[in-house]
């Protein structure tokens, strides 16, 4: 009699630990591409962007990717969307999704440009944007330009512009260098050149 309440007690202790472990199981956190489900609708089911005013962010740097990210939710960053999504979301959250976009290959689609103006934003891309946005613009931690969608690089040039997005580190200097010696036409050969980038 006695080994059988040994040998039910154990099942019960065992049973116990299961059931234990079943919460746990439950309400394990969801991984980055779980979290970047959520991404899906503006920036591609894989972070390469299908709409013009979208930026890809496929292969972007992580912490590129989470100081932005960090940016919006703390109202950094001029108000989109964007700032209301990043306030659901923890700092390891942002993480998670950051290591999963940097992994994904990122798909580059091509948009019409004026070839002209592409080749003068060649120009000026070696002379003042090179050494931060290396390999002509490709991904790195100074984020991703080369083959970006037109449209929302003149949206963000011209948020930078008016003051209503800050200036990363360098930036201004350069910018105000390639508008004084190139006039007005500056900005959107670069962008031309870096929207011709496939």
């Amino acid at each position: 009699m006695k080994r059988n309440n040994t040998t039910s007690n154990n099942i019960y202790t065992l049973l116990l630990g299961m059931l234990a472990l079943v919460p746990a199981t439950v309400l394990a956190a969801p991984t980055g591409q779980a979290l970047s489900f959520t991404c899906a609708g503006c920036h591609g089911t894989d972070g390469s962007s299908v709409g013009p005013s979208m930026p890809a962010i496929a292969g972007m740097d992580p912490e590129v990717f989470v100081d932005a990210m960090k940016a919006y939710r703390d109202d950094q960053r001029n108000p989109t969307i964007m700032n209301r999504m990043a306030k659901a979301y923890s700092d390891k959250q942002f993480k998670d999704m950051a290591w999963f976009f940097a992994g994904q290959r990122l798909h580059l689609f091509p948009q019409e440009h004026d070839a002209a103006m592409a080749a003068r934003g060649a120009e000026l891309h070696k002379k003042y944007c090179e050494k931060c946005h290396e390999n002509g613009g490709r991904p790195g931690d100074a984020g991703t330009l080369a083959g970006q969608w037109m449209p929302y690089l003149e949206y963000t040039m011209d948020d930078f512009l008016n003051g209503k997005r800050k200036w990363p580190r360098k930036m201004r200097r350069k910018v105000d260098a390639a508008i004084a010696d190139e006039g007005q036409e500056a900005v959107p050969a670069i962008i031309h050149y870096y929207g011709s980038q496939q």
